[in-house]
């Protein structure tokens, strides 16, 4: 079983659009499944959503898609992130915020003895980062007692495979919005093998220009900072890191 994991789309159209015609280069998967962050600070929100149906993708709920579908309390984001979370809300209309309301936390695939899990950030919550370098205590908290022996997931837009306890944990990074450093986007291809899962990922080239020109004129509010964003490709803590 071939399983191809996206993430982090973030309303790049462009960038989707190119992770799929790369899977289809590679032989294609079985299923796709997208671990949520799916249309939040992108140009093309709702034709993602649409593209995502179109392709029988399975989803699950990042945190950005909670903010959109979820009632928020006054205060509870900046004037700048209320104002994207608004005009996203506008654009994509109740029927994709109900679709986006009704998505799970978790997918699991595969027989007890030899399941891939895939969430958003980590089996306990979609809002903190595991790190590459994550300590023992952290990863107890998040990953103990799982029983999956493959855990997918994003929110941290840096790819990376580690084994910890036996378990494969992989962040399949951001098919929308690169921050490691390279401009690409990525995803990864799960193979199902005896005893375990296989793990490849996937770097992707697209037109960076043309994503931040569909910034610009989409009508998004404060899009210089989104454009800002999408062409650094990295966090700004890791600038002295990842050049």
């Amino acid at each position: 079983m071939r399983i191809a994991v996206l993430s982090d789309v973030h309303g790049n159209l462009l960038a989707l659009d190119s992770c799929l015609a790369d899977l289809a280069s590679q032989g294609g998967a079985d299923a796709i499944a997208v671990a949520g962050d799916l249309c939040l600070d992108g140009p093309k929100p709702k034709k993602v959503l649409q593209r995502l149906e179109e392709v029988g993708a399975q989803c699950v709920r990042g945190n950005t898609d909670r903010y959109l579908s979820e009632a928020t309390r006054d205060g509870a984001f900046g004037p700048m992130e209320a104002a994207q979370i608004a005009w996203t809300r506008r654009e994509l209309g109740e029927r994709w915020l109900s679709w986006l309301r009704e998505l799970p936390f978790a997918m699991r695939i595969g027989e007890d003895e030899n399941q891939l899990l895939i969430v958003h950030a980590n089996p306990r919550n979609d809002e903190d980062q595991i790190w590459p370098d994550a300590d023992e205590s952290r990863l107890e908290h998040f990953i103990a007692g799982e029983q999956a022996s493959a855990i997918a997931f994003g929110h941290l837009h840096l790819p990376y495979a580690r084994i910890w306890r036996g378990k494969l944990l992989v962040n399949v990074a951001s098919a929308g919005l690169p921050k490691d450093g390279d401009p690409r986007a990525c995803y990864a291809i799960f193979t199902e093998r005896h005893g375990g899962w296989q793990v490849k990922h996937r770097r992707v080239p697209f037109d960076v220009k043309k994503v931040a020109t569909q910034l610009a004129s989409c009508g998004i509010p404060e899009s210089e900072e989104l454009i800002a964003t999408l062409r650094r490709h990295r966090y700004k803590r890791l600038k002295n890191i990842i050049p």
